[in-house]
């Protein structure tokens, strides 16, 4: 059984994810655009589903989540949730293709980011909180989109490693004798 933990993609996953995390807290503070701040856990949570799939985007979405709201202070849930559904909803939409190229990757990151940001308010209102609804969130969603979007080229490789995926090898087919 520990074997298998230290296996997982878990343990590659925390150390990177605390890492983006610090660079989140300590650099991007200040630094805004259009008076939103950016989310890189939620794009590299939204490149691993990319990555990995729905089940693993969960994964991944899980506990960078969990780690952000120990770090943060928050309920716990309250960034878990959005984040989840950010690392489905990415790999749901990897789905469509086995192996993206890297526009389509930026497309479902941004996408899986965008539905992930728009969870925010909805769990928001679910644990009380006063005011869920930013009246800035036509900005916030659009702005982590591209965000996102423009972050996949650095984070889809970053999260193939984290969660031990290997680019899918094409392979001619036999030729047939008739």
């Amino acid at each position: 059984m520990f074997a298998a933990f230290v296996q997982s993609s878990i343990i590659r996953l925390i150390p990177v994810g605390m890492v983006i995390l610090a660079i989140q807290r300590a650099l991007l503070v200040e630094h805004t655009v259009l008076d939103v701040k950016l989310q890189l856990v939620l794009a590299f949570v939204a490149a691993c589903g990319v990555v990995g799939g729905s089940e693993r985007g969960a994964v991944a979405g899980f506990t960078l989540g969990t780690l952000f709201d120990l770090i943060e202070g928050t309920p716990v849930g309250s960034t878990t949730i959005p984040m989840l559904v950010a690392g489905v909803v990415a790999g749901l939409l990897a789905l469509i293709t086995a192996d993206p190229q890297w526009w389509l990757s930026a497309i479902f990151a941004a996408m899986g980011a965008a539905a992930g940001e728009a969870m925010m308010p909805v769990v928001r209102l679910f644990i009380g909180e006063e005011d869920p609804w930013p009246p800035d969130l036509a900005t916030v969603i659009p702005v982590v989109a591209v965000s996102s979007a423009l972050l996949s080229p650095l984070f889809v490789p970053i999260a193939r490693w984290c969660l031990r995926m290997r680019r899918a090898e094409w392979v001619a087919p036999a030729e047939t004798t008739a």
